[in-house]
């Protein structure tokens, strides 16, 4: 099956609007509709219900998103071991969670392509479940996530540890007061939210909740209040006085997996990989600890 028409049906049905989408492909409006007909034509079965200003997903739909993202992204890997036959370069694909991208995966990209010359990166953000699936269908190599998937299939290894602080845009005496200024709850995994259920039992309800740490700091920054961030996302700010350890707190802990297929066969690249971006993140943690860390 063509794969444009599966990547035009994917970008339909993330932007939820033939015309944006077609802007998006930069192609024409009826285009972007003559694709999605042939691939409705294709399958016999119609992928979206089509009201005005009301694009929705039919079952059938919801069903070939998965199965579509694999294709894409199995032609994807194609080419890239196609290229490393050829001789260009090793090829790697790896993901995380948003959360983890912001924790600490982000920032140690560069340092690990610059400190690795012959391995060309395909990094993508997707939920854990997502992750495992991709592996499973041998789409991803390597995922790194927080609460360890239990799959046969699938070798996980514990990579770090990952110390989250609890932070306020002021000052405070106790957690009951940062929790009292405008909360926010990110999502930094079930142990995480277990943990927190337990320490702050009867805490007024979080006024935000999401899963990643970029938009709880931009909204700490914007407009005041607190959140359970790690080191990598708040040491400019409290170096500026912007933000603020909490002194009562207690520091959540979080561990950090890598998961990759059992017999993917490039376990020497995998493990090569992992090492190079734990020692990187180690290196930068001992830099710097944020102000009210327990030694």
């Amino acid at each position: 099956m063509d794969t444009e028409l599966l990547k035009t049906f994917m970008e339909v049905s993330r932007t939820r609007h033939f015309g944006r989408a077609a802007e998006n492909l930069y192609l024409t409006q009826s285009a972007v509709s003559f694709r999605v007909r042939q691939l409705e034509g294709l399958l016999g079965v119609e992928l979206f219900s089509r009201q005005r200003n009301n694009i929705q997903l039919t079952p059938a739909g919801e069903k070939l998103m998965p199965l579509a993202e694999s294709s894409v992204l199995l032609e994807q890997r194609i080419r890239q071991e196609v290229a490393m036959a050829d001789g260009k370069s090793q090829q790697m694909s790896l993901g995380a969670t948003p959360n983890l991208w912001d924790a600490f995966l982000q920032e140690q990209l560069r340092l690990f392509m610059s400190s690795s010359p012959g391995i060309a990166l395909n990094a993508m953000a997707h939920s854990s479940g997502n992750l495992v699936r991709q592996i499973i269908e041998r789409t991803l190599d390597l995922a790194f996530v927080f609460d360890a998937p239990k799959v046969d299939e699938l070798t996980t290894i514990e990579v770090m540890n990952i110390p989250l602080y609890l932070v306020s845009g002021e000052p405070c005496d106790s957690w009951q007061e940062a929790l009292a200024q405008d909360y926010v709850l990110v999502d930094w995994g079930t142990s995480f939210q277990i943990q927190h259920a337990q320490e702050f039992k009867g805490a007024k309800p979080p006024v935000l909740q999401t899963n990643t740490g970029r938009i709880a700091l931009d909204c700490i920054l914007s407009n005041g209040g607190s959140a359970y961030l790690p080191s990598s996302l708040i040491q400019p700010y409290l170096d500026s006085g912007q933000m603020h350890v909490v002194p009562d707190a207690p520091v959540i802990n979080r561990t950090v997996y890598a998961s990759f297929h059992a017999s993917s066969g490039r376990e020497e690249l995998i493990n090569k990989v992992i090492e190079q971006i734990a020692t990187n993140v180690t290196a930068a943690s001992a830099l710097a600890a944020p102000q009210g860390e327990s030694k």
